[in-house]
């Protein structure tokens, strides 16, 4: 156990990286928790050409580097280890790492929410060569090649119609003979004609050397496999925020997803969230950031209301030397 943090920031893509800065800068000398894997889902992601700033784009690695290099700059404290436990039934705030116990006067949860994948090899072997878990990030480096999106929810027609607009072609692998998406959704996709369906059947496996050159997928009823031949792999099968260590804590929605009020504030006073943890519309590397520093100018002000509460509690309890 220790002194008293003014903030802990438990996570580090962008969103909590982003409200290192932020932090740090306002000199509440913040202390992230990075995890094992820090960065954020960025680590995974080749050429980032969508952040602004960078007009040739990025890599993603090297993106997330210079956020955390820039955060340090400011005096921001970090730890490479994952959480185990929180408790924020009263405050200051308890977070425990292993071992150690934390204490916080206001924290920021920016643990962001993790694709879900399909558990191939062939999968994890190629993510940023060709295989992906956002069009929005990675179509614009498709066009005018073919692509595979697998899934058959709302997500997947998003990405399939998204992907339209840069690839030659689009075939969505959906394990089901009809689809989960809302109605409105599959009609766009069933009337764009560059979109095309593979129905009862799923991937089971990707290949290429260096990056993607078909992916083999094996019908449900049969068992009879095929190959087909594309340039990427999307995989659209939903994202899982990563809450599990928050649930009885905080507020979650039947999905996970810590519910926020006013942007960023949670249902315990002084816990706030930022990024993909409580956003499951946009997840944006940008916007994430933009809810990092969000969240760091509103446990900013949160702080700054606690010490004049302090200062007034006292004058009342000071007799007027008058």
């Amino acid at each position: 156990m220790e002194s008293i943090r003014k903030v802990i920031i438990i996570g580090s893509g962008s969103a909590g990286l982003t409200a290192a800065v932020y932090a740090a800068r306002a000199n509440l000398n913040p202390l992230v928790i990075t995890g094992f894997a820090w960065g954020g889902q960025l680590m995974l992601t080749s050429a980032v050409e969508n952040f602004p700033g960078f007009p040739e784009g990025i890599m993603g690695p090297e993106l997330m580097e210079k956020m955390r290099q820039q955060a340090e700059r400011f005096g921001a404290e970090f730890l490479d280890r994952d959480i185990s436990a929180v408790d924020f039934s009263s405050n200051p705030f308890k977070i425990t790492v292993g071992e150690e116990t934390f204490l916080a006067e206001s924290v920021i949860l920016a643990t962001g929410a993790s694709p879900k994948w399909l558990g191939l090899e062939s999968e994890r072997r190629l993510i940023g060569r060709g295989v992906s878990s956002c069009a929005t990030c990675d179509a614009p480096l498709f066009k005018g090649k073919d692509v595979v999106v697998v899934g058959g929810g709302d997500t997947a027609m998003e990405d399939a119609l998204f992907l339209s607009k840069f690839a030659s072609s689009v075939t969505v692998i959906h394990r089901r003979d009809k689809l989960r998406a809302s109605k409105i959704m599959q009609e766009r996709a069933f009337r764009n004609p560059k979109i095309k369906f593979i129905w009862n059947s799923v991937v089971k496996e990707i290949t290429g050397e260096k990056t993607v050159d078909s992916s083999i997928i094996e019908n449900t009823f049969t068992g009879v496999t095929s190959r087909i031949k594309c340039d990427g792999v999307f995989v659209a099968i939903g994202y899982q925020p990563n809450t599990g260590t928050f649930a009885g804590q905080i507020e979650l929605d039947r999905k996970g997803y810590i519910i926020t009020r006013n942007r960023t504030e949670t249902n315990v006073e002084g816990v706030f969230a930022a990024g993909d943890v409580h956003d499951h519309r946009y997840r944006q590397a940008v916007t994430a950031a933009a809810s990092g520093c969000e969240a760091a100018m509103d446990v900013e002000k949160y702080l700054e209301g606690k010490e004049d509460q302090v200062r007034a509690s006292l004058a009342l309890k000071t007799p007027d030397s008058n």
